[in-house]
């Protein structure tokens, strides 16, 4: 588990308004998020996955047939 550091900033009526994390705490929240996000599509993409497959090479080709 991620332990952070927060400090909170108050506001003038006492309500935490803002919070100060270390930068290397930040950046690993932030690639943790990352991951999450890439695992979300992966699952996603499996969920719509046909099983149908093309060789990359006509992909290519394909791709050239449309572009032209």
């Amino acid at each position: 588990m991620l332990t952070i550091h927060p400090q909170y900033i108050q506001d003038a009526n006492g309500n935490k308004s803002l919070v100060i994390i270390p930068a290397k705490e930040f950046d690993t929240i932030m690639e943790e998020l990352e991951e999450l996000e890439d695992i979300r599509l992966y699952d996603e993409a499996k969920k719509n996955d046909t099983g149908e497959r093309i060789l990359f090479s006509d992909y290519l080709k394909n791709r050239k047939k449309k572009n032209a």
